[in-house]
């Protein structure tokens, strides 16, 4: 991010946690800043955010982004720009819903948020149920994984299901079609 992106943006440090705020107000839909893209990794890390199936950026400043059920803001790994979420207010934390990018987390855990539709344990879109991510934007990264999990369930349910047929079939059952 050039010096200018990063005007917007305040570290913020409180008990050794860091946490990320703006400078200024934003509007919904508003772009904030670009997701910088310096370093590309095969596997995440703590500082780095999912963006395609076996693609993980290093964020920089914005790996203070902590995550939140009721997000601030929106990660769109397609166009690598974040965007407010909401209405900001100038000193307002930023925060992303981490299954928003993330399939399966490195360090997963607890929430505390205490937002209506908490997910509790953060561990990546992979352990969350279709219900739970239906509210949220999701990228395109995550939806083609969702996908892909979907139809290798279905195979595997007809699989088991020719298995059964099969089983009964050899014992003689008449229900068998």
């Amino acid at each position: 991010m050039t010096k200018n992106e990063l005007s917007v943006l305040q570290i913020r440090t409180h008990n050794k946690y860091r946490s990320l705020a703006t400078k200024r107000a934003y509007k919904a839909g508003e772009i904030i800043c670009p997701i910088p893209t310096a370093s590309l990794y095969d596997k995440p890390n703590q500082y780095t955010v999912q963006i395609g199936t076996d693609q993980h950026v290093e964020v920089k400043e914005l790996s203070a982004l902590n995550h939140a059920c009721d997000p601030s803001v929106i990660l769109d790994t397609t166009r690598l720009l974040m965007f407010a979420a909401r209405d900001l207010e100038e000193g307002a934390e930023l925060t992303f819903f981490y299954p928003s990018t993330e399939w399966e987390m490195i360090s997963p855990f607890i929430c505390l948020c205490g937002a209506a539709n908490c997910i509790h344990v953060v561990a990546g879109a992979r352990f969350l149920a279709l219900s739970t991510l239906e509210g949220h934007f999701l990228n395109y990264h995550i939806r083609q994984l969702m996908i892909e999990t979907l139809n290798r369930t279905e195979k595997h349910l007809a699989m088991l299901e020719s298995q059964r047929k099969a089983e009964m079939a050899s014992k003689g059952d008449p229900a068998v079609s």
